[in-house]
C-alpha cells in the first residue's frame, strides 16, 4: 500500500531507485517526493523575461527597425529553445510605433506591468535618449542593439544602460576620413579644395552623426559649403535641394531614415542636382531594398556607413564558433524575407548585438553574480572583454566604465563604409576590411553625376 501511495506522489520515481526502498524506509520516499516537487518549482521560477522594443509600424519600421527586430528575434528564438544556464528565456515584444513617447510608455509598461527583467532593442536614437533616462531612474537594465547617438550615454554616467553598437560620431568621422583619403586620387583635388555638404534629419541620430561629420571635415580641412538639418517627416525637401544646387558640393554627407531619403533624391533628380558622391550613414541607407524601390538603378554607387554586414565580415579573422550562427541567421531570415537581393546590415546588427548579451553577458551574470537582477547584469556587462573578431560584426566588446564620459558605450566598436554596386554590397573602407576599390566619383552618364 505504501509503495502505491509513494508512486502516486511522484509519478515515475519508482524506476529511479530499488523497489525495496519504499518498503524499508517509507519516510525517505516522502522526502524525495517533496524535494523533487521543490526542484521542479525552482526550475520553473528560473526564467529571464526580456522586453523587446522596436518600431514595427510608422516610418522607422521601413527605415531599418523591422529588420533589426527580425535579427534580434531570430537569436532570442534560438535561446528560447536552449535556455541559458538553467534559465528559460521568454521575450515579450512591443511596438514603439516610431514615436518616442510610445517607446517610453511601452518600456515602463513592460517593466512594471509585464514584470520583464530588462529591456532590449530600440532603433531610434530619439527614443533611446529619453528611454535610457527613464530606465536608469527605475534602476532597471537596458541593452541597446541599435540607436547610435552619442547623446544617449555621453556624460550621463548611467549604471544600467549599455550599448555594444558603434556611436554616431564614429559614423560621421568614418565617412569623412574615407573621402579625405581618396580626395586627391579619385577627385583630383586637395582636401581643402573639396566642396562638401552635410545634411541630416534633425533628431538625436542625425544631429550626432552630423557632429562627427563636422569634426571629420575640420580634421581633413574640407570646404564645407552647406550644413543643414530638416525634419524626417517633412513633406517637401525641394528648398533643401535648391540650396544644395547653389552650393555645388562634390560630396554630400547625408543622415536620414526613409521615406525622407527617397523624397530628397526624387526631388534632387527632378531639379537636376549634380554631385560626385553620396555618403549615407546607416538607418535608411542600410535598407537597400527601399533604396532600390524608390530610386531604381540610381541606388547603384551609393555609399552607406554601418557596422559591417555579418555576411560580409571576414570569417577568417573571426571566432570560429560564430560562422554557424551567421549561417543560421541567414537561413532564418531567408525564410521570413525570401528573395531579398541584399540582406541588410540591420538584420546582423540586431542579431549580433543580441547574441553578445545572450551568449556572453547573461551566462556570466548567472554563474558569477548569482542571477539576473539589474546589478548582476550590470556587473556582468562591465566584465565583458571580447577581442576584435569576437562578434559577428567583427569588432570586439569592452564597455567604458562608470565615471567615464561615455560610460556604457562599447569602446571597441567601429563601422565600415560599403558601396552598392549591381545589387550587391561591398566593403570599401577601412582598407583592413575592404573587399574592393570604391567607385569614385559617380560614373559619367549616371543621373546625379557632375562629371
Amino acid at each position: 500500500m505504501r509503495m502505491r501511495m509513494a508512486a502516486r506522489l511522484v509519478p515515475g520515481l519508482m524506476v529511479l531507485g530499488p523497489i525495496v526502498l519504499g518498503l524499508i524506509v517509507p519516510g525517505l520516499m516522502v522526502a524525495i517526493a517533496a524535494t523533487g516537487l521543490a526542484a521542479s518549482a525552482q526550475a520553473q521560477d528560473k526564467k529571464i523575461k526580456i522586453g523587446v522594443i522596436f518600431d514595427l509600424t510608422g516610418p522607422l519600421a521601413g527605415g531599418g527597425s523591422e529588420l533589426e527586430y527580425i535579427g534580434t528575434k531570430i537569436i532570442l528564438d534560438q535561446f528560447a529553445k536552449s535556455g541559458v544556464e538553467g534559465y528559460t528565456v521568454e521575450a515579450v515584444y512591443a511596438d514603439a510605433q516610431s514615436k518616442p513617447d510610445v517607446a517610453i510608455n511601452e518600456s515602463v509598461r513592460l517593466l512594471e506591468q509585464e514584470k520583464v527583467d530588462m529591456v532590449l532593442g530600440f532603433f531610434s536614437s530619439a527614443q533611446c535618449v529619453p528611454v535610457a533616462a527613464r530606465v536608469e531612474q527605475l534602476k532597471k537594465f537596458m541593452w541597446m542593439t541599435t540607436c547610435i547617438s552619442s547623446a544617449v550615454v555621453a556624460d550621463k554616467n548611467y549604471k544600467y544602460v549599455f550599448r555594444p553598437q558603434a556611436s554616431g560620431d564614429q559614423f560621421g568621422m568614418m565617412t569623412m576620413d574615407f573621402i579625405a583619403q581618396n580626395s586627391k586620387e579619385k577627385f583630383g583635388k586637395e582636401p581643402k579644395d573639396l566642396r562638401v555638404a552635410i545634411i541630416h534629419e534633425d533628431g538625436a541620430y542625425g544631429v550626432d552623426v552630423a557632429k562627427g561629420n563636422e569634426a571629420g571635415a575640420r580634421k581633413a580641412g574640407f570646404n564645407v559649403v552647406l550644413k543643414e538639418g530638416y525634419s524626417a517627416t517633412a513633406p517637401d525637401l525641394s528648398a533643401l535641394v535648391t540650396k544644395l544646387k547653389r552650393a555645388k558640393p562634390d560630396v554630400i554627407f547625408h543622415t536620414g531614415y526613409n521615406p525622407d531619403i527617397t523624397l530628397l533624391l526624387r526631388q534632387a533628380r527632378e531639379q537636376g542636382l549634380k554631385f560626385g558622391a553620396l555618403m549615407g550613414h546607416g538607418a535608411g541607407y542600410g535598407v537597400y531594398e527601399k533604396l532600390k524601390e524608390g530610386m531604381g538603378a540610381d541606388a547603384n554607387n551609393i555609399f552607406n556607413t554601418d557596422p559591417i554586414s555579418i555576411w560580409l565580415a571576414n570569417q577568417k579573422t573571426m571566432d570560429p564558433k560564430l560562422a554557424p550562427v551567421i549561417k543560421m541567421v541567414g537561413e532564418e531570415f531567408d525564410k521570413i524575407k525570401p528573395g531579398v537581393a541584399i540582406r541588410s546590415a540591420h538584420v546582423g546588427i540586431g542579431a549580433s548585438n543580441t547574441y553578445v548579451f545572450m551568449a556572453d553577458v547573461l551566462p556570466r551574470a548567472i554563474k558569477k553574480y548569482g542571477g539576473i537582477d539589474p546589478d548582476a547584469l550590470r556587473k556582468a556587462a562591465l566584465d565583458t572583454d571580447i577581442p576584435e573578431g569576437g562578434t559577428m560584426l567583427g569588432f570586439g566588446v569592452k564597455f567604458y566604465g562608470e565615471g567615464t564620459p561615455m560610460a556604457g558605450q562599447n569602446e571597441r566598436s567601429f563601422p565600415v563604409v560599403i558601396q552598392y554596386l549591381d545589387d550587391k554590397s561591398y566593403v570599401v573602407w577601412p582598407k583592413s576590411q575592404a573587399q574592393r576599390e570604391a567607385v569614385l566619383p559617380l560614373p559619367k552618364g549616371s543621373t546625379y553625376s557632375n562629371q
